[in-house]
């Protein structure tokens, strides 16, 4: 999966496409390379970042998913919290819902991915981007904490009418962990297993890396490259990257390691 931020104001991108059709023209680039799914996104999920209006997320990522329907044969992805902005994606050419908030953050959410039967993110978060790193991070048993929101996050989208073949579980490096956190998930990834839904992983350039290594975001490709490794080897079955080209080659590596 193909990272396209389109915010000013990411924490390793941010601001990178002065107009829709560098970013069109890096989503192209991003395919060629060997991205399987193009996920754009409007709204930026940083520590400390501000929530963006509608209008604004609007936008920033229905004209881009517009200008590549028309140009890609892969699936596109809204990374958004807001029911309109993924109504609007779908209607415009997106064909997956990626939600941090596990649909917790507005209650149409689940309306609308039941509604246009479409597969579905959930990611497990405490908090919003905005707090989401403030204060005593603590759990007692990481994995099992995030297994039982995730668990119950699946039972709300049923009882909404959302097909749980339409379900992907993804278990949120970054968002609201320590760095020993992070390491354990990826340590522990099988244990979501247990959920009996394909995990997506999200681990590019984060700070955790940073933290281990003492690399800016844009310096950690080869940390990335190590952290896609342990997922794929550990059960992952989509990884959420900004540098594909690179990727791609870790990825094929790592599993045909793990199916052979």
């Amino acid at each position: 999966m193909g990272i396209i931020n389109m915010t000013p104001d990411s924490f390793s991108d941010g601001g990178i496409f002065g107009n829709i059709q560098e970013a069109v023209e890096h989503g192209l680039k991003l395919v060629q390379d060997g991205a399987d799914i193009l996920d754009i996104g409007g709204e930026s999920s940083r520590p400390n970042s501000d929530p963006v209006n509608l209008d604004e997320e609007l936008e920033r990522v229905i004209p881009v998913i517009r200008e590549l329907k028309g140009s890609i044969n892969i699936p596109i992805s809204i990374d958004t919290t807001k029911a309109e902005v993924a109504r609007k994606a779908v209607e415009s050419g997106a064909e997956i819902i990626n939600d941090i908030s596990a649909m917790r953050n507005d209650r149409k959410m689940p309306e609308v991915v039941a509604r246009y039967r479409v597969p579905v993110v959930l990611m497990h978060m405490r908090g919003m981007p905005k707090t989401m790193q403030r204060g005593d991070i603590s759990y007692g048993s990481v994995t099992g904490e995030i297994t039982q929101f995730l668990k119950e996050s699946i039972e709300k989208a049923e009882s909404a009418g959302i097909d749980r073949e339409n379900i992907i579980v993804d278990p949120g490096i970054g968002f609201g962990k320590r760095t020993g956190d992070n390491i354990r998930i990826l340590k522990r990834l099988r244990e979501f297993k247990s959920l009996g839904r394909p995990i997506l992983i999200g681990t590019s350039r984060k700070s955790f890396i940073g933290e281990i290594t003492g690399r800016e975001p844009g310096d950690r490709v080869d940390g990335t490259a190590a952290t896609v490794t342990a997922a794929i080897m550990n059960g992952a079955n989509i990884v959420r990257v900004h540098d594909v080209g690179f990727m791609k080659g870790v990825s094929q590596i790592a599993d045909s390691i793990v199916r052979n």
